[in-house]
């Protein structure tokens, strides 16, 4: 009875182990600034595998910091080595984002880079913050 119940436990312990491991990592994104842009309040989290297609899913405040200059602003994120995703902002506003990013060809995403830039037009280069990069660990 005791071997049973010794190994009932030690079941339990592994699946809860297993379940914690699965579980989804969220963090804080430090505030991204250039130039004419800013993106503020950024919090991320990696989704397990088996929900929202086990994303990147990201969430903050994009700012158009130097209104008068006539651009607009946008965050770039990329995934798994892909190229850079654009989400425009707005001119002269601050627009809360919220989106999910994530490879097609991977159960779950466990990389993935960040920046905000400004868009100088197509005659000059964009400027952007340096850009942050997260990793999750997986096993």
């Amino acid at each position: 009875m005791k071997k049973a119940l010794v190994g009932m436990v030690a079941a339990g312990l592994v699946l809860t182990g297993a379940g914690a491991a699965l579980a989804a990592q969220q963090g804080k994104i430090p505030s991204l600034e250039s130039r004419g842009v800013k993106f503020l309040e950024g919090t991320y989290k990696f989704n397990p595998p088996g929900s929202n297609h086990g994303s990147f899913e990201w969430t903050g405040l994009l700012k158009d910091s130097l209104p008068e200059d006539g651009h607009n602003v946008y965050v770039q994120v990329r995934v798994e080595g892909h190229g850079w995703a654009r989400y425009y902002g707005k001119q002269r506003s601050t627009v809360r984002m919220q989106h999910a990013d994530w490879s097609g060809s991977q159960r779950y995403t466990d990389d993935a880079e960040i920046r905000a830039c400004r868009d100088r037009g197509s005659l000059r280069p964009d400027n952007c913050s340096p850009t942050q990069s997260f990793s999750y660990p997986r096993d």
